[in-house]
């Protein structure tokens, strides 16, 4: 690594962090490829299908806390679950310990979706995780949970 940043006359830290961009830009752009491809699988854009995913392990969830988790607006949240709703896959219920507060929960629908698409996603991760050798998967797993853990504080001070 270092012959190569000399050859290119940078110092070896300037080309780690090229070499970072570079690949964290193409794994993104996989990523995004995906979900075109998940938008055409799923008939659900990118926003819904995350939003249902959001109700694994949960029986409902409020305006509020799907906002926060999905770190939009409220407004944008609403327009999300009324798309969600017009196609059956949600529903509104009144909170019976709050009347102001309005509760959203998964339909048979929604539910079977957002198990469909887990399932999805279960498998493409597994096609990319076999295609790395075994014995080095847990090295490789372990050096990304790093990489996730410096970027999360990398962001807390961005804030």
């Amino acid at each position: 690594m270092n012959e190569i940043a000399e050859i290119r006359g940078v110092t070896p830290d300037q080309y780690q962090v090229a070499k970072l961009q570079a690949l964290i830009t193409e794994m993104v752009r996989c990523c995004e490829d995906r979900r075109i491809y998940e938008h055409d699988r799923f008939g659900l854009p990118w926003a819904e299908a995350r939003c249902l995913a959001l109700f694994l392990g949960e029986r409902y969830l409020t305006v509020k806390t799907l906002a926060e988790k999905m770190d939009v607006a409220k407004s944008r949240i609403t327009k999300i679950i009324d798309h969600l709703e017009e196609k059956g896959m949600v529903k509104r219920l009144p909170d019976p310990g709050d009347a102001r507060v309005t509760l959203i929960g998964l339909t048979q629908k929604g539910s079977e979706k957002m198990n469909e698409i887990g399932e999805f996603h279960r498998e493409i991760h597994g096609r990319v995780l076999y295609r790395i050798n075994p014995d080095e998967r847990h090295e490789m797993l372990s050096q990304l949970e790093k990489l996730r853990n410096a970027m999360e504080s990398v962001k807390a001070t961005l804030r």
